[in-house]
């Protein structure tokens, strides 16, 4: 079985638009959440979000092309540039048919989607643009991202809700792994930050009317998201043998189904994820230094994946750093576990461990050390990352510093 190693990363989120601005934003614990300003907010209960800033389609994209790509597919092309220069690859020359491109996505073209039948049930529109089902497919970023970058070999899309991401990234870390395909491009997007949706989101009454405090005792729910990551992966001995920066490397990948409810989380589900991960990695509960929390702020996850925590990590637990960075860049979603392996791949090798923001007062359910409020300078060397999906679809990363 090969080693997999990252040797490149992209980020856009409303953290920034770029690694470097996403390092600085999650060191300062800087907190992107705040009033929504890219969609009307009059007859939604809720008004804040985390929306990527500055974000100008026409810098990274022709007049042209754009009219192909959703909002959800320009993230994932303007991430997987940046993950793709930095690894120093090119495609075009043969690798292009040994690489795989598989892509997170919760939901897809949302704001196509939006849009479109505004125009039709709205304004009666007798036509909609010829490409609108090209732009909203939920694999169109996986598709430009082949076609612009070249490359030919398996690429697909994996919807599994919040755990989307994570799934992508461990199947393509599989398929390195077992030597199907020598290099993959992956993580996930989203861009479901629309008026529809958000009166989807407010009728589950999940929703924090101010900010996302997770494990705060009191937590009032999650906060929105958008954004993309993705990272280059590939064989350890391919990427020495090439002299590339090596950013950390993926040593292990579990999965689980609660088989339980659609939208409540189960503990065991969860664990059994972890402990898969664990296993995987050929990893102790005392060889993981840090944790990066689901932890979307709601009262019901936050208190069941504190348990499922202690139940994995036994003693181990309380001396544990838990964050999670929802409370800066808002749950993105099918993007969340790309965004989170992006910030974890950060703080290790970085030296830091990245803070849950807008802490406030300890929940008795909620008992470990949460990094409250700001970053900690301290270097850890195995991490893992855990992302559990409404209807209980769970996927954990473990990362090697």
């Amino acid at each position: 079985m090969n080693r997999v190693v990252i040797s490149g990363l992209g980020a856009v989120s409303a953290l920034g638009l770029d690694v470097r601005a996403h390092s600085e934003a999650l060191q300062a614990g800087r907190c992107a959440i705040g009033p929504l300003a890219n969609i009307v907010t009059e007859g939604l209960i809720t008004k804040i979000g985390a929306e990527v800033p500055g974000f100008d389609p026409t810098a990274y994209f022709e007049t042209g092309k754009l009219a192909l790509l959703d909002r959800c597919a320009q993230f994932a092309l303007v991430a997987a540039r940046e993950a793709v220069s930095g690894s120093g690859l090119g495609f075009r020359e043969g690798l292009g048919a040994r690489t795989a491109v598989v892509i997170g996505a919760g939901v897809g073209g949302q704001l196509t989607l939006d849009e479109n039948y505004y125009r039709v049930y709205a304004q009666g529109a007798k036509r909609l643009h010829p490409f609108t089902i090209p732009k909203l497919m939920i694999s169109a970023a996986a598709s430009h991202i082949t076609m612009e970058h070249g490359i030919t070999g398996p690429s697909f899309t994996v919807a599994s809700a919040c755990a989307s991401a994570n799934h992508a990234i461990g199947i393509a870390f599989n398929m390195v792994r077992s030597g199907a395909v020598d290099v993959a491009v992956t993580g996930g997007t989203e861009a479901a930050i629309t008026f529809g949706t958000m009166k989807g989101w407010d009728a589950l009454r999940v929703m924090a009317p101010d900010t996302c405090r997770p494990f705060s005792r009191d937590r009032k729910g999650m906060v929105l998201g958008e954004g993309a990551a993705m990272v280059v992966i590939e064989r350890l001995d391919r990427a020495q043998a090439r002299g590339a920066q090596i950013l950390g490397e993926i040593v292990g990948f579990g999965m689980s189904s609660d088989a339980g409810d659609i939208v409540l989380p189960s503990a065991e589900g969860a664990a059994a994820a972890m402990r898969g991960c664990l296993a995987d990695a050929k990893l102790a509960p005392e060889d993981v230094g840090y944790i990066n929390a689901h932890g979307t702020g709601t009262a019901a996850n936050d208190a069941i994946e504190t348990k499922a925590i202690r139940m994995v990590m036994g003693d181990h637990a309380k001396r544990l750093a838990v964050s999670s960075t929802k409370s800066m860049h808002g749950h993105a979603l099918g993007a969340a576990g790309a965004l989170e392996l992006a910030a974890t791949v950060i703080a290790l090798r970085e030296g830091f461990i990245p803070p849950t923001a807008n802490f406030t007062a300890p929940d008795p359910q909620c008992d470990l050390d949460y990094v409250p409020n700001e970053a900690r300078a301290q270097r850890v060397d195995v991490a893992m990352s855990n992302s559990f999906a409404f209807g209980g679809q769970n996927a954990v990363l473990a990362l090697r510093r």
